[in-house]
């Protein structure tokens, strides 16, 4: 027997039932109250409040042996200390979230259920992301997270698990008493991990920040499902930052939500060349801020924000928290490189280097953290 609150029986009971949705959701407890009275009403009021089809759903979930199944099954998980649900009746449902057109009547959630009141900036981007990408997403987020902003994103794979990552750093060192967190909101149900080599990173999430899903456990990866979670990573955000996003990116979904939410979107420029900057050049074309360093996101939010979140970044914090330059021949170098990929022969005659010689100092570059090797023999500095 589960020691859930008995409530909690009755808004999942809700919102497992099949062809209503949270519009309809809403209207009925609107109309009725909590779910309880819902179930209570007669089919008349039901009809009235919300429509003849969602009446006769609403009716036949009550001895529906599928949903009491799945309802038991999910009381069940709830009795696992960090497994929680929340829904608009609770106090600490996250009053960003509350105040958006469109906010999920249950939330599933896994770790620490008290992030929820945080302040939070969202952190967004291409899957496929460069080095410099990841490189940007994981210094933003350690950064914004040390401030005491949890940061929010999607657990995707490149910019999504960067953001995570960064985020979580202060905890992997040990010296996370001011640290922000992360929130992870997921497409899928709460009891799957996806993409499956993100699981580790779950794990961490799990013990040191806070994982989100409004759908039902045991709901697989759907395409479907992505745009929707898109709202929740604004909704919840004062903020959303895209590092890394092509023309066609659903980070840019993320992006139109957020500004229909009256939330601020900010976007690292890039290279004219690169199909990844061009999603970021069209956000600043439309308005968004164009951002070079952390500092140009805290100045815009943090005076918004409640009087005990302080800004506590370390003096001198650079872009991407990278060892200084072994010496000035390696420091011409890096400046020969610039931020753009480039051929080991080009190079070579960009700095009259010859290629042999050229090669051993960039692998020292490499080893250091400081450049990367791209497909087709080309070479990226990854640092500034």
């Amino acid at each position: 027997m589960s020691s859930s609150d008995p409530a909690h029986a009755d808004w999942l009971r809700l919102c497992l039932i099949p062809g209503v949705g949270d519009s309809a959701i809403r209207k009925l407890l609107g109309a009725f109250g909590l779910p309880a009275q819902v179930f209570a009403a007669a089919r008349a009021d039901l009809a009235r409040a919300a429509g003849e089809a969602q009446a006769d759903r609403v009716r036949a979930a009550i001895s529906d042996a599928v949903i009491s199944a799945a309802v038991d099954k999910t009381l069940a998980w709830l009795d696992v200390p960090e497994n929680h649900i929340v829904t608009l009746a609770d106090a600490d449902y996250p009053r960003a979230l509350l105040d958006t057109a469109d906010p999920p009547p249950l939330l599933y959630l896994k770790g620490r259920r008290a992030l929820l009141g945080r302040p939070a900036v969202a952190l967004v981007g291409s899957r496929n992301a460069t080095a410099q990408g990841i490189a940007n997403a994981e210094s933003f987020a350690d950064a914004l997270s040390r401030a005491g902003l949890c940061v929010v994103s999607g657990l995707a794979l490149g910019i999504d698990a960067a953001a995570h990552r960064g985020a979580l750093r202060q905890f992997a060192a040990g010296s996370a008493a001011h640290a922000g967190s992360t929130i992870a909101i997921i497409g899928t149900g709460i009891d799957i991990v996806y993409p499956a080599r993100n699981r580790d990173l779950a794990h961490a999430i799990a013990a040191h920040g806070l994982i989100v899903s409004e759908f039902p456990l045991g709901t697989p990866a759907a395409a479907a499902n992505f745009p929707r979670r898109n709202r929740i990573i604004s909704g919840l955000s004062q903020g959303v930052v895209v590092i890394e996003a092509a023309l066609k990116s659903g980070s840019l979904i993320t992006a139109r939500l957020a500004g229909e939410q009256g939330r601020d979107v900010f976007a690292l420029p890039g290279s004219i060349h690169s199909p990844l900057s061009k999603g970021c050049h069209q956000l600043i074309k439309q308005g968004a801020k164009l951002v070079d360093s952390v500092d140009d996101i805290l100045e815009e939010l943090v005076p918004r924000l409640t009087p005990g979140i302080a800004r506590t970044l370390a003096p001198g914090l650079t872009l991407h928290g990278s060892p200084g330059v072994a010496d000035a021949a390696h420091a011409a170098l890096l400046d020969a490189l610039g931020h753009e990929p480039v051929a080991l022969d080009a190079l070579s005659a960009r700095t009259g280097i010859a290629t042999h010689t050229l090669s051993a100092q960039l692998l020292e570059l490499e080893l250091a953290g400081h450049i990367t090797a791209l497909p087709g023999g080309l070479v990226q500095r990854i640092t500034r």
